[in-house]
C-alpha cells in the first residue's frame, strides 16, 4: 500500500517555492497594481490639491472594442459628475502586451498615468511630470 501523501517517485508533496510575503508570490496583476500605485504616489506628491478626490483604477481590458482605427486604449479618464469623483482607469493587458520587459512596463505605466493626469488637469504631460517620456 502506498502513502497518499507521497508522489509517484516516493517523495513528499511539494510545498510553495517561496513564502507568501516574498514578491515572487505576487501575481502579475498585483505587480501591475504596484506599478500604477508608484506612478500615482509620485504625482500626488506634486499635485495633491488638484488630484484630491480623483480615483485611480486598474482594469484588465477596456470595456469597449477597438475603434475604427484599430487602436486599443491603454487608459482613459472618466470625468467627474456632480457627487461622483473623476476616475483614471489604466488597462493592464494592453500595456503588458506593449512592454518588452518589467522595466519597460514600469516606464510605460508611468508615462500613461502622467498622460491621463495631464488630460484631466488640461496640461501638457511635461508640465505634470518633468520625467515624462525620458527614454524617448
Amino acid at each position: 500500500m502506498t502513502d497518499s501523501r507521497r508522489d509517484r517517485h516516493g517523495r513528499g508533496a511539494r510545498g510553495p517555492l517561496a513564502p507568501a510575503a516574498v514578491p515572487l508570490r505576487r501575481s502579475r496583476a498585483e505587480q501591475f497594481d504596484d506599478l500604477v500605485l508608484d506612478a500615482v504616489e509620485d504625482l500626488e506628491q506634486r499635485w495633491a490639491a488638484e488630484l484630491r478626490g480623483v480615483e485611480f483604477a486598474v482594469e484588465d481590458v477596456p470595456p469597449e472594442p477597438p475603434g475604427d482605427d484599430g487602436e486599443i486604449p491603454l487608459a482613459r479618464v472618466v470625468p467627474g459628475l456632480p457627487g461622483e469623483p473623476a476616475r483614471v482607469v489604466v488597462y493592464r493587458r494592453p500595456l503588458e502586451m506593449r512592454a518588452h520587459d518589467r522595466g519597460d512596463l514600469a516606464g510605460l505605466v508611468h508615462d500613461v498615468v502622467v498622460e491621463q493626469v495631464a488630460d484631466l488637469l488640461e496640461m501638457d504631460p511635461e508640465a505634470v511630470d518633468p520625467g515624462y517620456d525620458e527614454d524617448g
